[in-house]
């Protein structure tokens, strides 16, 4: 049987109770620029536009900050509340991504065990 993770923004799921919190889950990564997208960028700024190689960079970020957080989901969760992604400066070239939510269990469901 596959059990279907509920991740949401909000607070909590229409049409369900918390049962239990479990706690938070979060991952996080730092990710640096680099060289060949900073040159590509330069160029870009002089004619305008979007900042693919800056776009793509945020993007496998958030990713790696997701597989991070997967990574340690607390059991039995059915759902995670009020998920966020945050970002922050680290150094004049960094910037972590951090993925957080609140991990629940809902009243009239069956528990999942996460992989």
């Amino acid at each position: 049987m596959i059990m279907i993770m509920i991740i949401i923004t909000t607070d909590c799921v229409p049409g369900r109770d918390v049962r239990e919190i479990l706690g938070v889950v979060q991952g996080s990564t730092v990710r640096a620029k680099h060289l060949g997208r900073d040159i590509m960028a330069g160029l870009k700024n002089i004619v305008g536009g979007e900042l693919r190689g800056y776009t793509e960079l945020m993007r496998e970020a958030r990713e790696e900050a997701w597989s991070a957080w997967r990574k340690r989901r607390k059991d039995g969760a059915d759902a995670v509340l009020n998920v966020r992604l945050a970002t922050a400066a680290v150094t004049g070239g960094a910037a972590e991504i951090l993925a957080y939510g609140t991990a629940v269990r809902l009243d009239g469901v069956a528990t999942a065990a996460w992989s």
